[in-house]
């Protein structure tokens, strides 16, 4: 059911890194050529603290770890284990298949990150970043890399998704997530048909918002169609992108752009407004700029 061999992935590492670097280095240089906002602080202010979270998420997953999910799938394809395995399906289609489960199971995950408070304190560290670029699409609190990564090789072994297909989810995953969060401008009618196909930067931006309503929407990291079919999706963030305000109404100081200052965000204020359902949220129509 596999397009290659799926015994060892010894390459996954190298593999991974390669693509990482590549996107993160072509969207830095688009980013400085097109910008589509203007920045409220320098990248020397903002993403030596996003790069040093990036490299502690690296680091903490590989020592905590056993097993990535590709290596959960590989254990899932050699047992017979997993919902793809049990069925006879063209190797094509299995891959696809794969694919999209395992990028419903993100979007849900994300939705769930959201709607639970404990989890949303966590989850904050992401949105709190006070300007929208391709750093803040490494910028996760090391309690959700690893809940994420536990998630994500459950999903694998669940789904027995070809170890191929893993692997190639978990590079669209890394660099969709960088193009997404792309402080880029995008000719409004290129913008209109990429995101019917990905999630674009204008459409990600939205999920950035510091009103409740929009942080609560448009939650597709890969593929767009999950926010449309399940109704999270927003079209425009209510003050326009270049005037909308990113982050959250908490942690709203220059100090919060560090290491140890995000790292403890977790710890410190309450949830707010922003958990899914919670009482009191503030919409577009009322919160504050």
């Amino acid at each position: 059911m596999t397009l290659v061999p799926s015994s060892e992935f010894p390459f996954e590492v190298a593999v991974r890194i390669t693509a990482f670097l590549a996107v993160l280095v072509a969207m830095a240089a688009a980013e400085a050529v097109l910008p589509r906002r203007q920045r409220r602080f320098p990248r020397g202010r903002r993403w030596p603290g996003n790069a040093a979270l990036a490299a502690l998420n690296s680091v903490l997953v590989r020592v905590l770890l056993p097993i990535t999910a590709v290596g959960a799938a590989v254990a899932a394809e050699h047992r017979g284990f997993g919902l793809l395995n049990q069925i006879a399906m063209p190797a094509a289609v299995a891959f696809a298949a794969a694919v999209a489960m395992l990028d419903l199971t993100i979007y849900l995950q994300h939705v769930l990150f959201h709607a639970v408070p404990v989890l949303w304190r966590i989850h904050r560290v992401h949105h709190a970043d006070l300007d929208f670029d391709v750093t803040t699409g490494l910028r996760f609190h090391p309690v959700e890399i690893v809940l994420s990564m536990v998630i994500k090789v459950g999903a694998a072994g669940a789904i027995g998704a070809p170890p191929l297909a893993v692997l190639v989810f978990e590079v669209l995953l890394n660099a969709t997530s960088m193009f997404n969060h792309g402080n880029l401008a995008i000719g409004e009618r290129t913008e209109r048909w990429l995101r019917w196909m990905v999630v674009t930067p204008d459409m990600h931006r939205v999920h950035h918002s510091i009103f409740a309503e929009e942080t609560n929407s448009n939650f597709g990291f890969n593929l767009p169609w999950w926010d449309r079919i399940l109704g999270t999706y927003r079209d425009q963030p209510a003050a326009g992108h270049l005037a909308m305000t990113i982050g959250i109404e908490q942690f709203r100081s220059a100090d919060e752009l560090g290491l140890l200052k995000m790292l403890t965000q977790p710890l410190r204020a309450g949830a707010g407004g922003y958990p899914i359902g919670a009482v009191g949220a503030k919409s577009a129509g009322g919160c504050r700029n």
